[in-house]
């Protein structure tokens, strides 16, 4: 029997169902023109209520990943586009992905891996199928390294908002909840690491900045870097169950991002955006520290 909370549906349930479902359709294992599993399947795979599979869906059918219909199920319509003019051989079939890209990264014996974004929500599950492999002793890092720039907390944003009165803060409550759930969750999962002994080192450090994101950023070990400007769109959020909002939102795992690359020649394209990005970033980070 599935284990359910009483009124899961109304909770943060829904929203882990609806983020892995993201994460699966932006890496791939749910390709373009897929079906997703029943929803009879969701509910015993994330154990939770059929009513908190079907909130999850009408998520993401509002945000576009998605269209259901009645005896059909839901088909993907949208994933996450990566464009790459230099494709590594050891990529998975799927292609460049933020997944393959994070796997290869901590395949290594030192892990760096700098970011900057609206939330954390994106990296969070990426993070925990490393943890996931380096408990089943597939991989074995030595020392990870984690720096993350998040918008300031007092910072005014203008998005996610209600279309329609700039004064409701609800939206902004919102995206701060998930920003802090998926940032301690992500403080704990790689700390974890270091104190059951699967890694001698691990450092994560996250600082928040004065800015408001147009764009996302990760940086690979200082060599790769995945770059694209966030997609502002207007769409359904429903705060609560029989509630829904017009709202202005941004998507970031549905917006296309390019992979440079650094290699040998100091002058050619994917070098010098490396180094640009990774210069840029560090010296936010160097001034948010004074």
């Amino acid at each position: 029997m599935v284990a359910q909370k009483k009124g899961d549906s109304g909770g943060k349930e829904f929203q882990r169902v609806a983020d892995e479902l993201r994460a699966r359709m932006a890496d791939g294992e749910y390709p373009l023109h897929s079906t997703l599993p029943s929803q009879r399947n969701l509910t015993k795979e994330f154990r939770v209520s059929r009513d908190t599979v079907q909130r999850a869906l009408r998520e993401l059918v509002d945000e576009g990943w998605i269209e259901s219909r009645q005896g059909s199920g839901s088909r993907v319509i949208k994933t996450q586009r990566i464009q790459s003019p230099t494709p590594k051989a050891t990529r998975s079939r799927r292609g460049v992905t933020l997944e393959a890209l994070i796997s290869e990264a901590f395949e290594q014996p030192e892990v760096t891996l700098d970011v900057y974004t609206l939330t954390s929500e994106s990296l969070y599950w990426r993070i925990q199928q490393q943890a996931d492999r380096i408990r089943g002793r597939s991989i074995s890092p030595r020392r990870i390294t984690l720096r993350m720039l998040l918008p300031a907390e007092d910072q005014p944003l203008p998005y996610p908002r209600v279309k329609d009165d700039e004064d409701d803060r609800r939206l902004s409550a919102r995206l701060h909840e998930i920003t802090e759930r998926h940032t301690q969750s992500l403080r704990q999962s790689l700390g974890a690491l270091k104190t059951e002994g699967w890694v001698p080192s691990v450092d994560v450090e996250i600082r928040r900045a004065p800015l408001t994101p147009a764009f996302k950023l990760y940086l690979f070990n200082g060599a790769e870097a995945l770059h694209g400007p966030y997609e502002v769109i207007e769409r359904k959020i429903e705060l609560e169950p029989g509630e829904e909002i017009a709202a202005l939102d941004v998507l970031g795992l549905g917006a296309t991002l390019t992979h440079h690359v650094k290699d040998n020649d100091p002058n050619s394209s994917g070098t010098v955006f490396v180094e640009s990005m990774q210069k840029w970033f560090d010296s936010v980070w160097d001034l948010l520290s004074e």
